[in-house]
């Protein structure tokens, strides 16, 4: 039992898929998408965005597959990309058994926008000879016309009635591997929608916020909408739809998922707004070591406050903590213990060598326990 029920988040109930080796859905870990904008033919430049991607943590990684020159591509880009690949098709359906039988591990395609039941059987026997599971993907944007003739506009209803259309497609191909989405651009819309479909199917749902808008905007966005979805127990895989880089929309996820203590990866940092209080830069500090520290990945914390009012509080939460001090010297804490002090000069250098160094520690140590088990059994 958790001494902080407050925090506790009880998951909505979920069956499982897999999406190449990774579980979605169920009692795995929530999963962190983002999705390639280069041209998928140009084979080398997709591998490379994917290569960063893998660095910032994706777990899987969206391709887009609008013609035959991109699906010719992927066998490449599947063998070169060290996490799954999940081919986005739209209307084509021959493009969703190229990418099938080029070793995609999920289509993302609604079995309705391709045409006949013959067409969804088809691709249904490839996603089957091939491993693959499928993720609906409903948008408010692109809703079908009966619906919008039905309901007027888009609105939850319509996403919901919309995605059980296409699963009861897919259902009576017997295929059943698969996760849904229903992304709005509406913040209002989108929630709304997601809270209506968790209660209507158990499979898992992929949540988004679609066309959030740029880094700044759309992370405020999809913070409040996925934020909202998350907490309320809803939601096995997300991806941030930002017009950014899309490692920057995989690092704003993890940062999602760190605030509600759903996933932990690499360093969390608690740091000020600044005052005239500070004893050093405190916003040009926090910028250089979150730069600076995105190669870790063990997950640990980092306060940084730039004086005495709040940091010794803060710096008793944190692994390692820093505190603004007068003179240039600021104080440094160990395990929420003060510990020694730094000079200006020094101080980020130092920070940063603390902190891999404590990865470096945390790592010996799961290391020995994982020798530990093997040995014990």
């Amino acid at each position: 039992m958790s001494v902080r029920p407050w925090r506790d988040i009880a998951r909505r109930k979920s069956r499982q898929i897999m999406v190449g080796k990774v579980p979605v859905g169920g009692d795995a870990p929530i999963t962190v998408q983002t999705m390639t904008n280069t041209p998928t033919e140009d084979a080398a430049a997709t591998i490379d965005q994917i290569r960063r991607c893998e660095e910032a943590g994706a777990d899987i990684i969206r391709v887009s597959c609008p013609d035959e020159a991109s699906t010719a591509a992927m066998p490449l880009i599947v063998r070169a990309s060290k996490i799954p690949i999940v081919a986005d098709i739209h209307f084509h359906y021959k493009r969703a058994l190229e990418a099938a039988d080029a070793g995609a591990a999920c289509l993302r395609i609604n079995p309705g926008n391709i045409g006949s039941s013959a067409r969804v059987a088809e691709v249904v026997r490839a996603a089957k000879a091939n491993g693959c599971s499928i993720r609906i993907g409903v948008n408010a944007g692109s809703l079908e016309r009966d619906l919008l003739e039905k309901y007027g506009e888009p609105c939850p209803e319509a996403l919901v009635e919309s995605a059980l259309d296409h699963i009861k497609l897919l259902q009576d191909q017997d295929f059943h591997e698969y996760k849904v989405a229903v992304k709005a651009s509406d913040v209002f819309l989108a929630v709304s929608a997601y809270m209506q479909l968790a209660d209507a199917v158990d499979c898992p749902l992929h949540l988004g916020i679609t066309e959030a808008g740029g880094l700044i905007g759309g992370t405020v966005k999809s913070s409040i909408g996925m934020g909202n979805l998350l907490w309320a127990g809803i939601g096995d895989t997300i991806r941030v739809s930002l017009s950014a880089e899309p490692e920057e929309e995989v690092r704003v996820g993890f940062e999602m998922l760190k605030a509600l203590g759903l996933r932990q990866r690499g360093v969390r940092v608690v740091s000020c707004p600044s005052c005239a209080r500070q004893g050093f830069d405190v916003i040009r500090t926090v910028e250089t070591l979150e730069s600076r520290l995105q190669h870790i990945r063990v997950p640990m914390s980092l306060s940084v406050l730039g004086c005495v009012v709040n940091g010794p509080g803060e710096a008793r939460e944190t692994d390692i903590g820093l505190t603004g001090g007068g003179a240039g010297k600021h104080m440094v804490y160990l395990s929420g213990v003060s510990d020694h002090t730094v000079e200006n000069a020094d101080m980020v250098e130092h920070i940063v060598r603390l902190v891999e160094a404590k990865a470096r520690e945390i790592e010996a140590a799961e290391a020995a326990l994982a020798e530990q088990a093997v040995a014990a059994e």
